[in-house]
């Protein structure tokens, strides 16, 4: 297991567009990938966008990515540098 924290720095959150971009980025790993607010009890997996959204990630917001299987480093890695790029807004 692997995770790191980060926090939503693009204005709008992770919004439809962006949390598109991010499932697109976690489906490609073989790794079982979740996020989730940080202290909060509950997870969602990464590689579905309605349990993204469901989230309501807004900006300034903490989050902990989460990734277990073969390839998790490089998973949470390039989630966290796609959450910290802002998604190019």
């Amino acid at each position: 297991m692997y995770s790191k924290a980060t926090t939503i720095i693009n204005a709008t959150g992770l919004h439809a567009r962006p949390a598109s971009d991010f499932v697109r980025e976690a489906a490609k790993y073989k790794s079982e990938i979740t996020i989730q607010r940080e202290g909060s009890e509950t997870a969602a997996n990464a590689k579905s966008i309605i349990l993204l959204l469901s989230q309501a990630l807004s900006q300034g917001t903490k989050v902990i990515i989460t990734a277990v299987g073969e390839d998790e480093q490089a998973a949470v890695d390039g989630l966290v540098a796609l959450i910290e790029s802002g998604f190019g807004e």
